[in-house]
């Protein structure tokens, strides 16, 4: 399951008790340096939100019993997911959380994920580190268009990865609904790549972006796709 691997584990996890106060709560996350942390039953099994630094300071400031229970400033109660949910589900409910409760199957606190874990995965699927080139290619909503435009590639060098996004209503112009990002794996040459463009271009598909991941820098921006951007030269 994608999501159980990406989960830290509860028993790496600063948590507070539900019975502790608010004082108690904050030398916790003073302590620990972290923003916000679960609040858990006395099992530890069962979520019942996230306590926030901020929030509780905002009470403190404001003359606030610091004696009250901890889930006097409970939040997130309803934010979690099951270990085995799809990960779509996860882009739709983590949004500007700094992570989200998992649940296993019988509803008992599993874990949490972090931005952070999630961010990594997307690098990894990305193939940044291993990469040479990523070429977004522009296409319309046509039945076998990744298969023509997989071919293409192919035909001259591996694919590291390969991600499609479509783009919002109105956001691209013409027919296009849809980016491809195919990141071509690390000793792919500028000729190779340049011939790949070339035949994609000639092919009717529009190769509106192109980073150079090993150099660090955009070599072709969807502000004049088609058009490569003249590197500086070296002194």
């Amino acid at each position: 399951m994608l999501i159980k691997s990406l989960v830290i584990k509860k028993d790496y996890l600063t948590t507070v008790n539900e019975k502790a106060t608010l004082a108690e709560a904050l030398k916790v996350l003073e302590d620990s340096g972290y923003r916000c942390v679960p609040i858990v039953d006395d099992t530890g099994t069962i979520f019942r939100g996230n306590i926030y630094k901020m929030h509780i300071y905002r009470h403190k400031s404001q003359g606030g019993d610091m004696n009250l229970p901890v889930t006097y400033l409970l939040k997130n109660a309803t934010k979690t997911i099951k270990v085995n949910s799809p990960f779509f589900k996860v882009f739709f409910n983590i949004k500007d959380l700094p992570y989200i409760a998992v649940l296993d199957e019988e509803n008992h606190f599993y874990g949490i994920l972090t931005h952070s874990r999630l961010l990594d995965m997307l690098s990894d699927a990305w193939d940044i580190k291993n990469g040479s080139y990523v070429l977004t290619v522009l296409s319309d909503n046509a039945r076998g268009n990744l298969i023509k435009m997989s071919k293409i590639v192919s035909k001259h060098t591996n694919m590291s990865s390969v991600m499609t996004l479509d783009a919002a209503a109105g956001e691209l112009e013409g027919d296009f609904v849809r980016r491809t990002l195919f990141t071509l794996p690390a000793g792919v040459s500028e000729i190779t790549m340049k011939t790949i463009v070339d035949k994609l271009q000639r092919k009717g598909f529009v190769v509106s972006e192109i980073e150079d991941l090993q150099a660090g820098m955009t070599i072709m921006s969807d502000e004049n796709p088609g058009v490569f951007i003249e590197r500086p030269e070296k002194d």
